[in-house]
């Protein structure tokens, strides 16, 4: 029988939930959104002449999702059209409208009880064979459906899309030691043909790939930045297109994530993790204060970054640290820069920077780079199967222009390692292997191809 996926069904209509639904509506499938069913009645409702029994109050929160769609930006469709095929309702009244379609899209908040409480009900409702996955961050896939049937065990993985759903072009797929291969490869192939994702297979670890190298390179440079006494403006100067990364760089990146979502993932390996590595992922005390006064980023109106306006225009004010008032953004200007700057090409800048020794951002930037290549390195095998999956995840979830290994391509294998060990670092054995079989990069172009050396 060949698998399609004809109508689908998302369970929770937030920011993300919304954004899934309104990127599978832009492929043409529509789509059932599904929320909570409110507990009391508005004043403007009471006003309306509306009672709990009116749909229009029962399906107001998944309403809200679908409403809120025309005002995003960027815009999360195609088309306002495409509206249309988004069908709202609540999880109370509408749960026996899942036996209609062929997939259904968990994105309730993150939260393991309550994420297998709504699968419990799923498991009632759904058809024989439709597939089932989740959205979440970084909960364990496997833990999530224990409790279920074993039909929909086999049919069960996790789908992690990356906001805003229709630009990111990573899909992490995680699959559980239940899922059918059938159903993987399925979805695989969906994510690519359909969906138009940039799909990786990705194993049921904390925060999985992309989050979790993305994470801990946030908070290493975090970290740097405070040893080495930079500011925030300086940071992001060099951890841009520098090293070949988005304009937003470091810290206006988590503006726009949003501080309160970053300590979350952040808190999520940290206390998954052991050693050194739950170290790392402690999230520093000036930002569990900024989250606490509500400084969490473009949301909020201010974070890291605050908008100043005054009469003779406005101006971007960088916050410090360590007086956690805004000042003036300052930028890091080192001959280093300099010369990276006349580089073309984010490897050939990433390099020349690297290269640097003695230079404050060659020595930064070194300092946030080594532990992100050693980390990866580490992960690899425990996280995906093969190196291309973790650039690739890289590369599509966090807009890097060069994932883990092409970036250590870039600036040298046999050079970069010889330099990790005379500064005391332990590389991963099998790196050592590679470079002892006569291999000096990750990466070898052959016939427009590129290959994995193995």
């Amino acid at each position: 029988m060949t698998r399609k996926i004809r109508r689908a069904a998302v369970l929770g209509s937030g920011v993300m939930g919304a954004g899934i639904a309104a990127h599978l509506a832009n492929v043409g499938i529509p789509v059932l959104m599904l929320d909570i069913a409110p507990k009391d009645v508005t004043d403007k409702e009471k006003k309306q002449g509306l009672t709990m029994e009116d749909r229009q109050v029962r399906n107001r929160v998944a309403m809200s999702g679908k409403e809120g769609l025309k005002k995003q930006k960027p815009a999360p469709l195609t088309s306002k059209e495409n509206l249309h095929l988004i069908e709202a309702g609540n999880m109370t009244d509408d749960m026996d409208k899942l036996s209609e379609v062929d997939w259904i899209i968990e994105v309730v908040v993150e939260n393991l009880d309550i994420k297998k409480s709504v699968f419990r009900e799923v498991d009632k409702y759904r058809k024989a064979g439709s597939i089932v996955s989740s959205n979440t961050s970084g909960i364990s896939i496997e833990a999530m459906s224990e409790d279920c049937s074993e039909d929909m065990k086999k049919h069960f993985l996790g789908t992690h899309f990356f906001n805003p759903p229709r630009y990111l072009k990573l899909l992490e797929v995680i699959p559980t030691s239940s899922t059918d291969k059938d159903v993987l490869e399925f979805m695989k192939k969906f994510g690519e043909d359909t969906l138009g994702k940039g799909v990786v297979e990705a194993k049921d670890t904390p925060n999985f790939i992309a989050n979790r190298i993305g994470t801990y390179g946030l908070l290493v440079t975090v970290r740097e930045m405070l040893e080495q006494n930079l500011s925030v403006g300086e940071v992001d100067s060099v951890t841009g297109p520098m090293i070949g990364r988005p304009k937003s760089a470091t810290f206006r990146t988590l503006d726009v994530v949003g501080l309160d979502t970053f300590i979350h993932v952040a808190n999520n390996v940290h206390d998954q993790v052991k050693g050194q590595e739950k170290e790392v992922f402690k999230v520093p005390e000036f930002m569990q204060d900024m989250n606490e006064k509500g400084w969490i980023g473009q949301k909020a109106g201010q974070g890291f970054f605050l908008k100043k306006k005054s009469k003779e225009g406005s101006e971007i004010l960088q916050l410090n640290p360590e007086t956690m008032e805004y000042e003036k953004r300052g930028k890091l200007k080192t001959k280093a820069v300099e010369a990276a700057g006349q580089e073309k090409g984010p490897k050939r800048k990433l390099a020349s920077l690297v290269k640097a020794k003695g230079d404050q951002a060659g020595d930064f930037v070194w300092s946030i780079v080594k532990p992100v290549l050693l980390y990866s390195a580490e992960l690899t095998g425990e996280i995906a199967d093969d190196i291309v999956s973790i650039d690739e995840a890289m590369r599509w979830g966090f807009g890097w222009d060069l994932g883990p290994f092409e970036m250590w391509d870039a600036i040298g294998v046999q050079k970069s390692v010889e330099r990790m060990k005379e500064e005391g670092e332990t590389v991963p054995e099998w790196i050592d292997d590679m470079l002892k079989n006569g291999n000096e990069s990750f990466y070898k172009k052959r016939k427009w191809k590129r290959l994995l050396l193995s």
